[in-house]
C-alpha cells in the first residue's frame, strides 16, 4: 500500500471514529441523552402542593389535568432569564393561534417572599394573556419545586438585596399530566413550537 493510500485510509478511519464518538456522546451525555428517571418531573397527578393563582384562588397540580400544560419557574424581580423566557413563551403561544385555548400555561414564582398574588397578576399581564401566575408560601413552593424536580436558592447581593438562582427549563406535560419533554432556555422557536404542537396533537388523538 503506497503512502497516499495509507493516508487516505487513515483519514477515513479517523473520520468514522470521530462520528462514532460523537453519536455516543449525543446519546449518553449530549442533547440526545434520555433524561435520568430520577430527574424527571413527577406526573402532575402525583404531585402534592397548593398555591394561589393571580386571582387569589387556591390551585394545585390537579387543576392542570385535562389539557396539556406548559410550566415555568422564575420570579418577578428576575433581570433577564424570566422576562426573556416569558417573552419567548408569548411568541410560541402566538404561533399556536386558536390552539392556545387547549393549553395550560403557568408561571410559578420561586420568590414567594416578594411575589404576592397582586404582583404576580401585574407581572404576567405584560405577557401573553394565557399565562397564569401562581404563588404561595415557601413550604408549598418547595413542595411544588420538588415535584417538578426544580432547584432554586436565594443569593444575597449588595446590601440586604437578593436574587434567586433557579432551573430555567420550560416543562411540558400531556393532558393526563404525564411529563412529555422540556424546552431549554433560548431554544430556537423552530424547535420549541413543534414540541408544543406534538402534545396538543396527542391530546386530540386521545380524546374519545
Amino acid at each position: 500500500m503506497n503512502r497516499r493510500s495509507i493516508l487516505t485510509y487513515g483519514a477515513v478511519v479517523s473520520g468514522a471514529l470521530a462520528v462514532t464518538l460523537f453519536i455516543g456522546w449525543w446519546r449518553v451525555d449530549g442533547p440526545g441523552a434520555p433524561e435520568p428517571v430520577a430527574q424527571r418531573p413527577l406526573p402532575l397527578g402525583q404531585m402534592e402542593f397548593q398555591l394561589n393563582d393571580q386571582g387569589g384562588e387556591t390551585i394545585g397540580p390537579r387543576s392542570l389535568l385535562g389539557k396539556p400544560s406548559m410550566v415555568f419557574f422564575g420570579f418577578t424581580y428576575c433581570p433577564d432569564v424570566c422576562p426573556t423566557t416569558l417573552s419567548d413563551i408569548s411568541g410560541w403561544l402566538d404561533d399556536l393561534g386558536d390552539n392556545v385555548a387547549d393549553l395550560n400555561v403557568v408561571f410559578i414564582t420561586v420568590d414567594p417572599e416578594r411575589d404576592t398574588v397582586d404582583l404576580m397578576a401585574e407581572y404576567v399581564s405584560y405577557f401573553h394573556p394565557s399565562i397564569q401566575g401562581w404563588s404561595g408560601t415557601l413550604d408549598e413552593t418547595v413542595r411544588a419545586a420538588a415535584g417538578f424536580r426544580v432547584s432554586f436558592e436565594k443569593v444575597v447581593t449588595d446590601g440586604e438585596d437578593y436574587t434567586m438562582n433557579h432551573t430555567a427549563s420550560v416543562f411540558l406535560f400531556d393532558a393526563q399530566g404525564r411529563f412529555a419533554t422540556t424546552i431549554d432556555y433560548h431554544e430556537p422557536r423552530e424547535f420549541a413550537v413543534p414540541k408544543i404542537r406534538r402534545i396538543l396533537t396527542r391530546a386530540e388523538e386521545e380524546t374519545p
